[in-house]
């Protein structure tokens, strides 16, 4: 249990640092010029590419300025890419020490037959594995704001975030309110169908006596019904946290959009010119007309 202790304290004092330090020297450098969906014009094509292997190298070379999404779409499968394209390779040792150790330790304790420290421990490295991704996207430095690219990523990691990115506080209680109901929700429909699972399996079962109220038919109704609440609500988990991602990224897309409030409109007579092209058809309904222009500017 000590050691236990020992390597949870390591990991939460790696994972200070690792947001600590440096913190405020991203908004001292100089930012990146490119922005979300813009390429040089000689890599441009009909179709814009989600991720290109060689951008994303070229980036880790510095070669070049990649988006936001190609580097952490990268460093998804390589870990502490963010890290070496943000200049910030002193983290990596940090990056690689908290996911290694706490994932090596995983496996020792789970050999050791110690499953709930082994389970903690996988955990640890999965948060560890998060912040990398997350602190990518903290220091990359786009040329405007808001950023869509961040604002995306930031729903994607951190449900809300992206909202708060953009300044739209108002939608929070939305979001999170209404997934923090489905969660609760589901997690109540899962304790029901678990309950009743158990009771239809006792009940159908023909080597031990069940004296309980509950029927095998009743249990079966019951263990259906809370599975199929219970599916229902995964999949609103799923279309509330997609939502939000879709949110961040149109209305920061749509930030500096501005409709002027100076709507007019303008009426004007007009002289209706025949098709001359078709005039020796029917030269009668080819005449010139009078009429009238509408106009309408904002």
């Amino acid at each position: 249990m000590n050691n236990l202790k020992l390597i949870c304290s390591i990991l939460v004092a790696l994972l200070a640092a690792f947001f600590c330090m440096d913190a405020s020297a991203q908004f001292k450098e100089e930012a990146f010029s490119q922005q979300y969906n813009d390429d040089p014009a000689s890599a441009q094509d009909s179709t814009d590419v989600l991720f290109s292997f060689k951008e994303y190298f070229s980036g880790l070379r510095h070669e070049r300025e990649i988006r936001i999404g190609t580097m952490t779409g990268g460093s998804v499968a390589i870990i502490g890419g963010s890290q070496i394209y943000n200049k910030q390779t002193w983290k990596l040792p940090i990056v690689y020490g908290a996911i290694g150790g706490s994932l090596a330790a995983g496996i020792y304790f789970n050999t050791q037959g110690r499953h709930n420290a082994a389970k903690y421990c996988f955990i640890g490295t999965g948060v560890a594995y998060w912040a990398t991704l997350f602190d990518g996207v903290i220091n990359y430095r786009p040329s405007e704001y808001p950023h869509p690219g961040r604002a995306t990523l930031y729903s994607i990691l951190v449900p809300g975030l992206g909202q708060i990115y953009n300044r739209e506080y108002w939608k929070l209680p939305i979001y999170l309110g209404a997934m923090a109901f489905a969660v609760h929700y589901c997690v109540d429909c899962n304790i029901n169908y678990q309950r009743f699972r158990s009771i239809y399996i006792a009940a159908t079962d023909t080597e031990t006596t069940y004296t309980g109220p509950i029927s095998a038919d009743q249990a079966l109704y019951y263990r259906n019904v809370y599975r199929r609440y219970r599916d229902y609500s995964v999949l609103a988990i799923a279309a509330l946290y997609l939502l939000q991602v879709i949110d961040a990224n149109v209305f920061s897309y749509m930030h500096n959009f501005e409709v002027d409030d100076d709507i007019s409109m303008k009426v004007a007579p007009t002289l209706i010119l025949p098709e001359y092209q078709f005039a020796s058809i029917n030269p009668v309904s080819q005449q010139a007309a009078f009429g009238l222009r509408l106009g309408v500017s904002f």
